[in-house]
């Protein structure tokens, strides 16, 4: 599995329509899983074990029964906050 684009120290590119699969852990952690683009049939761009604490760019939610979906309308930047925490912010 490739790695996404890193645009700095603890920050990742995530592509307009980014998809991000989040699976909810007894344990506090999630499992989140990145597909460049929602409707692509194509193998995910990361995976990575943490919480996903925040989205402030524009974005749709759907609850799953093992967690959530978040898809993203204009791309945006994952920014790592320490401690396995991220939050998505508007694209730089």
């Amino acid at each position: 599995m490739r790695a996404l684009p890193k645009t700095g120290e603890g920050r990742w590119h995530l592509d307009r329509h980014a998809r991000l699969v989040v699976y909810e852990a007894d344990a506090g952690d999630e499992l989140v899983t990145v597909y460049d683009c929602g409707a692509a049939q194509k193998p995910p761009s990361a995976q990575f074990i943490g919480n996903l604490v925040r989205v402030r760019a524009p974005h749709e939610l759907e609850r799953t029964p093992t967690g959530y979906t978040v898809t993203l309308e204009a791309g945006g930047t994952l920014v790592e906050q320490g401690d396995d925490h991220y939050v998505i912010e508007k694209r730089d």
